[in-house]
């Protein structure tokens, strides 16, 4: 017990928890998986024990996605359509295709980072040491 509460009144570092996070690596020791498949979250580190079926990812990490994948394309996008002498027909196909990609690679680091940020500030169930 006293221990619990020693963990529970110590300030986690948020940097090295992100970072971790955007590794998909549990943000407590860094060992475990954070995930058992593509955006499925294990529901406890399998090193450390923490647990992770109470965090509340919702919609912050496809936001998080959306914005870094238009921030992305879109400079891209606009540089293509002045610069380069590419066809319509071919531009409707590059552009919706890349972004779908890139926001699919995006998605599950953006997850891992969301779910390392709720642990950092010990959000929604994460306040205590398990």
């Amino acid at each position: 017990m006293a221990e619990q509460n020693l963990e529970s009144s110590h300030k986690r570092a948020m940097w090295p928890a992100l970072l971790k996070g955007l590794l998909r690596k549990c943000p407590r020791c860094a060992e475990g998986k954070l995930f058992n498949g593509y955006l499925s979250v294990e529901d406890d580190c399998k090193n450390c024990g923490q647990e992770f079926h109470h965090h509340r990812a919702d919609d912050m990490h496809p936001w998080i996605t959306i914005l870094i994948t238009g921030h992305l394309i879109g400079p891209v996008m606009l540089y293509g359509a002045i610069n380069w002498a590419i066809a319509d027909w071919i531009q409707m196909i590059v552009w919706p295709v890349l972004t779908a990609v890139l926001a699919l690679v995006i998605l599950p680091f953006a997850k891992g980072f969301v779910i390392a940020l709720q642990w950092a500030l010990r959000m929604h169930g994460f306040a205590s040491g398990r």
